[in-house]
């Protein structure tokens, strides 16, 4: 069956959304951690979301690969960039990589056809 990542992080959000209410200093903390991380600086923006996206991949994370992969749709990200970072993940990671990174295409595909 295949996933539904905008369904995934909708339903991730609205637990994130309690958790900030229920401990707000570190859920604050983790959104300042987030915003500065992905400021630009010597990597722009995209790259990091394609490193952020990668790691999601081969952490195995669904919630990861479906909030990374809506910001690099919504950062311009083309299917090629996307395709080419998974490669590096099949790479590092072997076949349980492979598996998250054709979900992560799936994803991507899944935003951008929503767009």
């Amino acid at each position: 069956m295949a996933k539904d990542y905008a369904a995934l992080t909708r339903d991730i959000s609205t637990y994130i959304g309690e958790l900030r209410r229920l401990q707000p200093g570190p859920m604050q903390a983790f959104s300042e951690l987030a915003k500065s991380a992905t400021a630009e600086g010597a990597l722009d923006k995209k790259t990091k979301e394609l490193i952020a996206l990668s790691i999601g991949v081969t952490q195995r994370c669904d919630g990861c690969i479906g909030f990374h992969a809506k910001a690099l749709k919504d950062l311009g990200a083309t299917r090629d960039e996307i395709a080419e970072a998974m490669a590096m993940c099949v790479y590092m990671g072997g076949g349980p990589a492979l598996m998250y990174a054709a979900d992560a295409l799936r994803a991507f595909d899944q935003y951008s056809e929503a767009a």
